[in-house]
């Protein structure tokens, strides 16, 4: 074995790490996803600055309350040897553990950042952003938690009620209005209309639907009558979310265009994946879409379902290999 590769595959053994975040879920789990990949315990320290600290993120410094030498600070020390975060809250933080570590902490950051290249040591974007930089790492889609392994764990132990569904499954990712989209009531309708085409008789579909918490109460009240269906599964939101069961276990996927993770996770699969556009629209989501659709991974819906494979795309390995070998070189610089 290469010596230098050996070194940075050995360098995490024995990192601490930390998580810092907002709680923003979409950001945080993107984080969990890197770390599980790093295969080293974490915790998450979760900010909280008020205002006006907060009106100024992430241009500024941090709420002084949370300064690391006041008691009960979030990022009181010992400070960790990798600290992960994402999210225009944390951005702040981040700098402060790396200046008050006296440099020590290895610091990155997911999505951009918007203060440029020196927000952290490592900074990963997806393609669609244009942060560029010798420190920035650019992949197709973003990280998330389900690797191939329990992609294919799950497909190999189906829950009972997904292994009593008949061909061909599939997955129904809902997600709901925000900062970019709205489900007006001819979205809804739209998108429902969709669902009862493919699940008629002309595609035979069996649907395995689960909404998130942005998903609004007339979309909830479109999707109903699937719950009450022994040919359809849907998710109260009682319990573990089956969303790992779900993806791994379809033919294809339905996804709205409300959220780039729920596209970054769908694609792990190497599914097919049919993308449903509520009102609105983000143009650097719609370039990452547009993206994927030249590779044959997207397809519009409503629409004809697809069924073709193609090579999962996952990029959570490669982000967590770039840390691993600068956080190696890192590490020898700095003792």
């Amino acid at each position: 074995m290469n010596k230098k590769y050996h070194e940075s595959e050995t360098a995490v053994d024995d990192a601490s790490i930390w998580i810092v975040s907002d709680g923003k879920a979409g950001d945080e789990t993107q984080c969990i996803g890197v770390a599980d990949a790093l295969g080293r315990p974490f915790e998450i320290r979760r900010v909280a600055p008020r205002a006006p600290w907060s009106w100024l993120m992430p241009w500024g410094g941090i709420d002084p309350r949370d300064a690391p030498e006041k008691p009960g600070s979030t990022i009181a020390p010992p400070f960790p040897d990798i600290a992960i975060a994402s999210g225009r809250r944390a951005v702040a933080y981040l700098a402060r553990i790396k200046r008050d570590s006296g440099g020590r902490t290895f610091t990155v950051f997911l999505k951009d950042p918007r203060i440029g290249t020196r927000a952290a040591d490592l900074i990963w974007v997806a393609e669609h952003d244009k942060l560029r930089g010798d420190n920035v790492l650019v992949t197709a889609s973003g990280p998330h938690r389900f690797t191939q392994e329990r992609i294919a764990a799950a497909r190999a132990d189906p829950l009972p009620e997904i292994a009593a569904l008949e061909h061909p499954r599939v997955a129904v990712l809902v997600g709901g209005d925000s900062r970019t989209h709205r489900f007006l009531d001819l979205d809804v309708a739209r998108f429902a209309e969709g669902l009862a085409r493919i699940a008629g008789a002309g595609a035979g579909a069996h649907l395995m639907i689960t909404p998130s918490r942005r998903t609004p109460e007339a979309l909830l009240a479109a999707l109903a009558p699937y719950a009450g269906s022994t040919d359809h599964l849907v998710w109260d939101g009682t319990g573990e979310n089956p969303l790992l069961q779900y993806l791994a276990n379809a033919d294809a996927i339905v996804a709205t265009a409300d959220s780039a993770n729920m596209i970054g996770e769908a694609l792990a699969t190497g599914r097919p994946i049919h993308v449903f556009h509520p009102s609105g629209g983000h143009r650097k989501f719609n370039a990452f879409l547009e993206a994927l659709t030249r590779i044959g991974a997207v397809h519009p819906f409503p629409g004809p379902l697809k069924t073709t494979t193609y090579e999962p795309i996952d990029s959570t390995p490669r982000i967590a290999q770039a840390i691993r070998w600068r956080f190696a070189a890192h590490r020898a610089g700095t003792r």
